[in-house]
C-alpha cells in the first residue's frame, strides 16, 4: 500500500542543527511543508554529495517556506561528529535527525531491517501532516535537490490552486493542465 495521502505517524527524536541538539516531533512537521530526506548512514560515500546538493538548494526550500530534514539511523552525536569533519556536511544547516531505533525509518517504510539502516527514501509532506511525495530507491543512486526542489514546488502549485494538475516536466511559471472531458483524448 502506498503512503501517498496518509498522515505521518507519531514520532520523537533529536536532531544535529547549527551547534546544538534539538527536538523534533510529528509535531514539528505540521503547519508548514516539510522534507524528509533519509539515507542510509553517516561516514559513507554517496550521502554526503546528497546532503551537501540539499544544502546547496536548502535557501530556495526556505524562501518556499519548506523546512527541510534529513534522517538516518545513526544517533544525533554521530551527526554532530560527522559534521564537525566532514567539508560537504559542514555545509548542512537543516535538522539531521537521529533515528538510532528505526522508528521513524519503520514508519516511513524505508528501513532494511538485516542492516539496520534507511533506503534512499525522500518524502515532502504538506502543512496537515499528509504525505504529497515520495520517493524511495536503491542505496547506490545518488538524489538530485534541483528535480525534488521541482516536485515541491509543484506540489505546492496544486495545493494552492485545485483542479489543476502539473505535467511532466512542470516548471515553475510553465503551463498546468485542468483535467475534463474536453481534454480526455486531447494530449
Amino acid at each position: 500500500m502506498s503512503l501517498i495521502n496518509t498522515q505521518i505517524k507519531p514520532f520523537k527524536a533529536t536532531a544535529y542543527v547549527n551547534g546544538k541538539f534539538i527536538d523534533v516531533s510529528d509535531e514539528s512537521l505540521k503547519g508548514k511543508w516539510s522534507v524528509l530526506m533519509f539515507y542510509p548512514a553517516d561516514f559513507t560515500f554517496v550521502c554526503p554529495t546528497e546532503l551537501e546538493d540539499l544544502a546547496d538548494h536548502q535557501p530556495e526550500f526556505a524562501k518556499l517556506g519548506v523546512d527541510v530534514y534529513g534522517v538516518s539511523t545513526d544517533t544525533h552525536f554521530a551527526h554532530k561528529a560527522w559534521h564537525d569533519t566532514s567539508d560537504a556536511i559542514k555545509k548542512v544547516n537543516y535538522p539531521l535527525i537521529g533515528d538510532p531505533t528505526g522508528t521513524l525509518s519503520r514508519n516511513f517504510e524505508v528501513m532494511i531491517e538485516e542492516e539496520g539502516l534507511a533506503l534512499r527514501g525522500t518524502f515532502v509532506i504538506n502543512p496537515e501532516g499528509q504525505i504529497k511525495v515520495m520517493e524511495v530507491h536503491d542505496n547506490g543512486i545518488g538524489r538530485d535537490a534541483s528535480e525534488l526542489l521541482r516536485k515541491v514546488k509543484a506540489a505546492l502549485y496544486v495545493a494552492s490552486h485545485p483542479g489543476e494538475v502539473c505535467p511532466a516536466k512542470w516548471t515553475e511559471g510553465a503551463a498546468t493542465l485542468t483535467p475534463s472531458l474536453d481534454l480526455v483524448g486531447k494530449i
